[in-house]
């Protein structure tokens, strides 16, 4: 926005700031009243327990006051909560990946040639330290594969079947329920497909 001169206003910005704080404040004015519902206070009730005016907490309720720290403390105390629960909900615009059953992204990996599927079940943009979950199915089309190495962990639980999957100089027999954390530097992978239709969640971090 410009001026009769030409020069910029910071009005913009200003509304901005405004949007933000009203925003706070009716997430404060929720959590407070939510909390103080629960708990079966009054408005009056509360007040007594913070030493508060009960004008005050009808203003903090209705979102047409902000909150000093030392206030949000003194209400966090009297409903016996920590007072980062009064902001919470401030800060839900995050990233998120829904896959529903029978769904997922297939993948090609080193092991696809011999027959293994990978379906990676979601992934979240922009994050190197992001979780990466992979649904893993061996067939009877399936055969033993080099083994993997990568940075970081991975962690295996075995949903049906049975195999023998080996990790470095370790071999460990696998099945239904069963789970394994590891070092991804270390070579891992099947080294032995026992009973076969063979599924297994494969979550790896770097």
């Amino acid at each position: 926005m410009t001026n009769q001169t030409g020069e910029e206003t910071g009005a913009p910005a200003e509304a901005a700031a405004d949007d933000v704080a009203g925003k706070l404040e009716r997430i404060i004015a929720g959590q407070l009243r939510r909390y103080r519902t629960a708990h079966g206070l009054s408005a009056a009730e509360l007040a007594a327990r913070t030493g508060l005016s009960k004008a005050m907490i009808s203003k903090i309720e209705s979102a047409s006051t902000s909150c000093s720290l030392t206030t949000l403390q003194r209400l966090a105390d009297g409903l016996k909560i920590p007072v980062t629960a009064l902001f919470r909900g401030a800060d839900t615009d995050r990233d998120a990946t829904f896959t529903k059953n029978g769904q997922g992204s297939l993948t090609i990996r080193s092991g696809t040639q011999h027959g293994h599927e990978y379906r990676v079940l979601g992934t979240l943009k922009g994050r190197t330290d992001a979780l990466e979950p992979t649904l893993v199915t061996l067939t009877n089309a399936s055969d033993v594969f080099p083994l993997f190495q990568h940075p970081g962990t991975e962690f295996i639980y075995m949903l049906t079947g049975k195999m023998i999957y080996g990790h470095g100089a370790y071999e460990y027999t696998m099945e239904a329920g069963d789970s394994l954390l590891l070092d991804g530097e270390g070579p891992h992978g099947p080294l032995e497909l026992l009973d076969l239709p063979i599924r297994f969640l494969a979550i790896s971090a770097a």
